[in-house]
């Protein structure tokens, strides 16, 4: 196992911090399930997102914007050519990659990215139709009325109706005097919001603020701080997402059309710098949603996925969510009804930052590690051990 990393260590060609860690251990032990780890592929730089196309194609984002394709097995040397400009700095880069539903017909595929603006960056989509490995005919389909330097969200998955939901991040404005009036309480931006849109980019008729004063059409949720995952669970059909704290308070919630999910007014974390202090802890006010789940300390969430896979059985229907700062993936065992979380586990720990996690094709679960230094890292594989 980890041959490759193994005999580049040996030479002192090692790629990664990260991908050192992953020779660590031959079998993980877990509840139900012991597993393996694998290396897919390494050579990359700063792995955001993965999405598979229908051929079998990996795709895989680099944060300093560029669209990578691996191909039975092997990371191809060029990037996929027509991506937008990025503002790579700090938190901005490239962001998710998500094929449309049909892409087998339409060939549609959608990027989420910081776009520089004047003053700063905002959080944008953009679609274009991937063929022969190449991106054409690519057509921005919505951009943040929110700027700044951090929290972009950025995470992008279709629901079972063909709806495109959006997490866009409250951009890191400070919490200051009255909570209630922060931007991300404000509906008339979009700080700290989820949206909904037709693949188009158009605004669904029937979302919670359409026709509403003061409030942007396209929003769905409010009151979020930095989400960083977002997937639909495909028994129930509902909408979890996960986000930062500051300095702890981590969240998972299901999203309901129109609810307020709190920030900065209630929570369970504690503000940086002159604001260092705790937020409300009543988790929830009136006409505010309390979180499914939370971390106290942070592990800063990232990918969030719903496993519906074969190859563990036992964890059908679990919520997987990877992590930043705490180097792990959070397995969250949910109600009969999918709708409580019941128990949480700690996977795939010691690999580094796990950026993102997918659910493959072929029920594997995978894992894109980063490592702070911003070293070339990994997209690895979980495999049940025999």
């Amino acid at each position: 196992m980890y041959r490759s990393l193994l005999k580049l260590a040996a030479t002192g060609m090692l790629v990664s911090a990260a991908t050192a860690a992953l020779a660590q251990s031959d079998v993980y032990n877990a509840a139900n399930h012991n597993y393996t780890i694998e290396t897919v592929a390494d050579g990359l730089v700063h792995p955001w997102s993965m999405a598979w196309l229908p051929g079998g194609d990996m795709l895989v984002t680099e944060k300093p914007g560029r669209l990578r394709i691996i191909r039975n097995g092997v990371l191809l040397p060029e990037a996929i050519p027509g991506t937008p400009e990025v503002f790579y700095e700090g938190q901005g880069g490239l962001f998710d990659v998500v094929p449309h539903p049909n892409f087998s017909e339409n060939n549609w595929v959608y990027l989420s990215f910081a776009k520089p603006v004047t003053g700063g960056s905002t959080t944008a989509v953009v679609r274009g139709q991937l063929e022969n490995d190449l991106l054409s005919n690519v057509t921005e389909i919505f951009s943040a009325q929110a700027s700044g330097f951090g929290h972009y969200g950025g995470k992008i998955v279709f629901d079972n109706d063909g709806y495109m939901f959006l997490t866009l991040g409250d951009r890191m404005a400070p919490p200051t005097g009255d909570l209630t009036i922060h931007p991300a309480q404000d509906l008339s931006n979009h700080h700290g919001v989820t949206i909904r849109l037709h693949d188009d980019g158009r605004v669904p008729t029937d979302n919670p603020f359409v026709g509403k004063d003061n409030a942007l059409p396209e929003i769905w949720s409010y009151g979020h701080r930095s989400p960083q995952g977002l997937a639909i669970h495909p028994e129930t059909g509902d909408l979890w997402e996960s986000e930062h704290g500051p300095q702890g308070g981590d969240e998972l919630n299901r999203i309901e059309p129109g609810n307020n999910y709190g920030w900065p007014v209630v929570g369970r974390g504690v503000n940086y710098g002159e604001f260092g202090r705790p937020i409300h802890v009543g988790i929830s006010e009136a006409g505010m949603t309390a979180p499914a789940h939370f971390w106290v300390p942070s592990i800063a969430t990232s990918g969030l996925m719903v496993y519906t896979g074969d190859k563990f059985p036992l964890w059908y229907g679990n919520i997987f969510s990877g992590s930043l700062a705490g180097e792990q993936l959070a397995r969250l065992q949910l109600s009969d009804d999918y709708r409580r979380v019941l128990t949480e586990e700690t996977l795939a720990y010691g690999l580094g930052r796990i950026r993102d996690v997918r659910q493959g094709p072929d029920g594997y679960i995978y894992l894109a590690v980063e490592d702070r230094a911003g070293a070339p890292t990994a997209i690895v594989r979980m495999e049940p051990a025999n």
